[in-house]
């Protein structure tokens, strides 16, 4: 069965072709940035596992000096695939740059590792009063008991362990 030359669908000869071939090169173009953004990630990550075992390691080693620390630093690094471009310990703090190549991505990341802060004094705020807090915002003085601390009420209300034998 052939088409008549001016009938319907005669200038749609050949379209199909175009669209799939224009579909497929759009959707090519598609896998080809998710491949080039999953590499930059995957380059993010190793750079920053990279740089945060750096820093645990220079920080371990501390104490026995900058050099040492950052060679040991160094060596780390390069088990994880990177480099050490900056290495910087002050005290017992390390700071560690590292970059890691992955294709032609080659992020650096920042990492600082140290002892943790003391934790800040258990102070706690002055809180009002039962009866001054009424009166600010009912007007009224309640006749109240104080609150016993909570603690107390559970002290005969749980079992004890046992003790440790030793």
């Amino acid at each position: 069965m052939r088409r008549k030359r001016g009938g319907p669908g005669a200038g749609d000869r050949g379209l199909a072709t175009v669209w799939v071939a224009v579909t497929a090169a759009t959707l090519c173009a598609v896998f080809a940035m998710v491949l080039a953004l999953g590499q930059a990630v995957s380059a993010r990550h190793r750079a920053g596992g990279a740089a945060d075992l750096a820093a645990l390691a220079a920080a371990d080693r501390a104490l026995r000096g900058a050099e040492v620390a950052c060679g040991v630093a160094g060596e780390v690094a390069v088990a994880q695939g990177a480099e050490i471009v900056r290495c910087v310990v002050q005290g017992e703090i390390a700071d560690v740059t590292a970059r890691a190549r992955f294709g032609p991505y080659t992020p650096e990341v920042r990492s600082r590792a140290g002892p943790p802060e003391a934790p800040p004094s258990p102070v706690r705020p002055a809180a009002p009063s039962y009866a001054e807090e009424s009166v600010h915002t009912h007007g009224l003085i309640p006749q109240r008991l104080p609150a016993a601390d909570p603690r107390s009420a559970l002290q005969g209300a749980l079992p004890r362990a046992p003790a440790a034998p030793f």
